[in-house]
């Protein structure tokens, strides 16, 4: 494992732990186990991928591997107890999870970003440190040099884990995600966590039928045989496309990062579009076989613009699905995680997650949750009407400059030109009016509203995730009477500054291959790294994209302040076998920096580094 000092791991400590059976852990009650350290939090969407990675090493390891999931907040909402214990079941995590509101454990691991894994061995050591997704292959063949030097020095001790789960619930509905109106009147919500659809009532709240099995997996066929995987977002094609496709309604099938069709006569299922890889390639404008195309947690979809619009909230994209030409390819954004407007190939979007089209057509609203912001595409341009930044959040109503949300998840077009906002994180509908520019709240006191829907009668119907049901909002609600205003808390998320040096400085990626893979050139240079700034005057020289993992940047000694957005990836293949298998490892960082005169002239981020 290299010849460097053997770094103790700290002690696991933290406000509560959930999945244990009420049981406190220690390291020594995990001596003699592979420990996974999963710093997370419930809003991040490569965070809920690297979970899904998890998953297969988790069964695989079972009786030597224990991951521990350490919820480290970015939101103030995720700070909540009960909100943490609901995404936990929400996101069906099957290991213990320590409840860390403080950042007390991220602070003592040196995590830099979400997520960030730490792997301890089973004498108590930290042997290896990785941030971002797409370690899954390393981490099984890591697992498997530990097993074999810990089995042979007898400090290994197979055996069922700590993981105790809780009771199964009985609700109707379970974290339902979106909702769209059907032709005769009712309602097909995406039942997430119970990875299915559900045909509602005009009620709002009888099932009239399921399709899908229920469980999670990955199926065509027949409603009741169907498998999905916390489907999210679910659209009707216009019926002259229906009719040429073949299929009624078309859902965004997320954590298995497809799109599936389906028949609303007979509730049979087909899959549309995405090979069932996460995408991890590189952005092109091209068109694509709409089935070989990679794809990567698409969250919700509306027709706009004459095709099938995919928020691709796993790459921060908009994506486009043509479900005539069976075609699929980007649309808008550039993988970079942040806000910024302009041109739609050039603008930067943060886990878009909520879309929506005005009445006459001409403008596609977007939620973008981790910008906290909502955004809208009109001729070609991608536009901010409420929302400061990656970290600026909060529950404040007025000019729509000021206004602040907080990790919003849905929108939904009003007919006078006017959007309602699931502001998801503040448990409240807003509205923002165009032709005042005012945001104003419209009710609160929800359960992480995830989206809603108008319907002919001039209701609105709320998706009320966390309290697994639909819920009408009050009469009058929509008018100027029934709206308020809230002057509520403002929120910034400060993670501590690394102090820099005015001029040169080094930002070095640290990355190792995993044991028996080496960097992989086949396709094009192995490793790419992106560098911005915000502000953008931060960064004097070593903005742009490169293809060394180690860049010279010059910053500028006038801001004082500002963050270093970076994004690095290394592919990597299987070394000196047959059939080789390649691998991607891809993170974003927002590092902020303060610019201090005689600080550090070098920024190491770890992508993947042994004996860390």
């Amino acid at each position: 494992m290299g010849s460097t000092a053997r770094v103790r791991a700290p002690e696991l400590r933290g406000r509560q732990w959930l999945n244990t059976g009420g049981q406190n852990l220690t390291l020594q009650d995990l001596r003699g186990k592979i420990v996974i350290a999963d710093f997370w939090t419930f809003c991040c969407i490569n965070c809920l991928h690297v979970l899904d990675e998890l998953r297969p090493l988790e069964e695989k390891y079972g009786d030597v591997l224990v991951v521990i999931g350490v919820h480290s907040p970015k939101f103030e909402h995720e700070k909540d107890a009960d909100a943490l214990a609901a995404a936990v079941e929400r996101y069906g995590v099957r290991h213990p999870v320590l409840d860390d509101p403080e950042m007390d454990m991220w602070q003592q691991y040196a995590a830099r970003a979400w997520p960030t894994l730490s792997v301890i061995d089973p004498e108590g050591y930290v042997v290896a440190t990785m941030a971002g997704e797409g370690h899954a292959e390393g981490l099984s063949r890591l697992i498997d040099e530990l097993v074999a030097t810990h089995e042979a020095k007898g400090t290994l001790h197979r055996g069922d884990g700590p993981y105790v789960p809780p009771p199964a619930p009985e609700t109707a509905l379970r974290f339902p995600g979106k909702a769209a109106l059907l032709p005769n009147g009712n309602l097909l919500v995406s039942d997430s966590a119970r990875h299915s659809l559900v045909e509602v009532d005009q009620d709002g709240e009888t099932p009239v039928r399921r399709i899908g099995s229920g469980e999670r997996g990955r199926a065509d066929g027949p409603a009741a045989a169907a498998m999905f995987s916390e489907p999210q977002g679910v659209c009707l094609l216009p019926t002259p496309v229906a009719e040429v496709a073949g299929y009624d309604l078309v859902v965004a099938d997320t954590v298995n990062h497809l799109l599936r069709g389906v028949r609303l006569e007979s509730g049979e299922v087909v899959t549309v579009a995405g090979s069932g890889r996460q995408w991890r390639a590189e952005v092109d404008d091209h068109a694509h076989d709409a089935l070989a195309v990679d794809l990567s947690s698409p969250w919700d979809l509306a027709w706009y613009d004459d095709k099938l619009i995919i928020a691709m909230a796993g790459i921060h994209q908009l994506w486009w699905f043509d479900p005539i030409k069976r075609t699929a390819g980007m649309y808008a954004g550039t993988t970079v995680e942040a806000l910024r407007d302009g041109p739609l190939a050039e603008a930067w979007m943060a886990q878009p997650s909520g879309l929506s089209v005005s009445a006459d057509g001409t403008r596609l609203w977007v939620a973008d949750s981790e910008t906290s912001a909502v955004r809208y595409v009109e001729n070609g341009v991608l536009g901010t009407a409420v929302g400061q930044g990656l970290f600026d959040f909060g529950h404040v109503d007025g000019p729509a400059e000021s206004a602040l949300l907080q990790h919003p998840l849905g929108v939904c077009a009003l007919p006078d030109g006017s959007v309602l906002i699931a502001d998801t994180y503040n448990g409240a509908v807003r509205r923002f009016d165009p032709a005042t520019n005012q945001v104003s709240t419209v009710a609160d006191g929800l359960a992480e509203p995830s989206d809603l829907v108008l319907t002919p009668s001039g209701e609105v119907l709320v998706v009320e995730s966390a309290a697994h049901r639909l819920t009408r909002l009050a009469p009058g609600a929509l008018s100027a009477a029934g709206a308020s205003t809230v002057d509520g808390p403002r929120h910034r998320t400060e993670r501590t500054p690394t102090d820099v040096a005015a001029g040169e400085v080094t930002l070095d990626i640290v990355f190792s291959p995993a044991p028996g893979q080496k960097l992989d050139e086949t396709y094009g240079p192995s490793t790419r790294l992106v560098v911005s700034a915000s502000p953008p005057e931060l960064l004097v020289e070593g903005a742009g994209t490169g293809t060394e993992l180690s860049r010279r940047l010059v910053l500028n000694g006038e801001v004082t302040a500002g963050v270093l957005q970076v994004t690095a990836q290394a592919a990597t293949c299987d070394a000196d076998v047959e059939h080789a298998a390649c691998h991607l490892t891809r993170q974003d960082w927002g590092v902020p920096v303060r610019v201090v005169d005689g600080a550090v002239t070098r920024v190491p981020l770890v992508l993947r580094g042994l004996d860390a």
